[in-house]
């Protein structure tokens, strides 16, 4: 079962029951996002962080494996709706290796980047459209979207109408 809330007057809360609730969830993102946008993906190992980023490719037509790009850093995903960067920063060493990298070349271009363990790139990031935290709990997932722009206040519009979707059975 899933279920959407209004915590605060823009910030949305959602409990999402099981894998395939997680992987609607962002599929839901993923139309909400409209193929560009910067998402922060807070949560401890195991929250269902990249679960979340399969739904989300998913959700722009991407039937291949996901996973974690965490000793690559990046994973880019060009599709023909969107092009999606899953970053996963969860072993770098120092910030200042994004700069490196050339990341910054992600976010110059109408992409959506989805990055996992956001705060270990502080100070090399740009700022987050959506904050989104993933509390794990032992039968289901807490799932806060945090608006921090115009765009991140759309995308919450967006999914707090089709809460209706994510109360549906799953398949």
């Amino acid at each position: 079962m899933g279920s959407v809330s209004n915590t605060m007057s823009e910030s949305i809360q959602l409990t999402l029951a099981g894998e395939a609730r997680m992987v609607a969830f962002g599929r839901l993102l993923a139309d909400a996002c409209q193929g560009y946008g910067t998402v922060y993906l807070q949560g401890n190992l195991g929250a269902g962080k990249t679960t979340l980023c399969r739904g989300v490719l998913r959700g722009f037509g991407y039937e291949g494996a996901v996973k974690s790009p965490t000793y690559t850093l990046v994973e880019p995903y060009e599709m023909e709706q969107a092009s999606v960067y899953h970053f996963d920063l969860y072993r770098l060493g120092d910030p200042e290796e994004l700069d490196f990298l050339g990341v910054r070349d992600y976010f110059d271009s109408p992409s959506l980047c989805l990055i996992e363990w956001p705060d270990r790139g502080k100070g090399f990031l740009p700022a987050a459209d959506i904050i989104l935290s993933i509390e794990y709990l032992p039968e289901a997932r807490i799932v806060t979207v945090d608006p921090q722009t115009g765009h991140g206040r759309a995308i919450c519009k967006t999914i707090a109408g089709r809460q209706g979707m994510l109360a549906e059975e799953v398949c």
